[in-house]
């Protein structure tokens, strides 16, 4: 009787777009995290990185802060996503 509760149909991720929403909803949180955290952090703004760190808004909070408070533009964000990551060459 106790294994007819975990049937596959009675439990919710085990179906495949369940899976694929909560990682497209993980990716999508963790880039605006990113992004947000990084500006906060460049635009010295501490109050915001300790909220933002914080709270978890599935981006909402995160994208509120880019566009409102940090006034960046689109633009700024495809750079962003467009520019290949740099390394600093090292000094031997």
């Amino acid at each position: 009787m106790m294994n007819q509760w975990y049937t596959q149909s009675s439990f919710p991720f085990n179906s495949n777009w369940a899976i694929f929403s909560v990682i497209i909803i993980s990716i999508w949180t963790l880039f605006w995290k990113g992004y947000s955290l990084w500006t906060a952090s460049k635009n010295e703004h501490k109050i915001w990185f300790v909220i933002l760190l914080v709270c978890n808004t599935v981006g909402i909070l995160e994208i509120i802060y880019v566009f409102f408070v940090a006034k960046k533009k689109w633009a700024d964000i495809k750079g962003v996503l467009t520019s290949p990551v740099s390394r600093k060459k090292r000094i031997n």
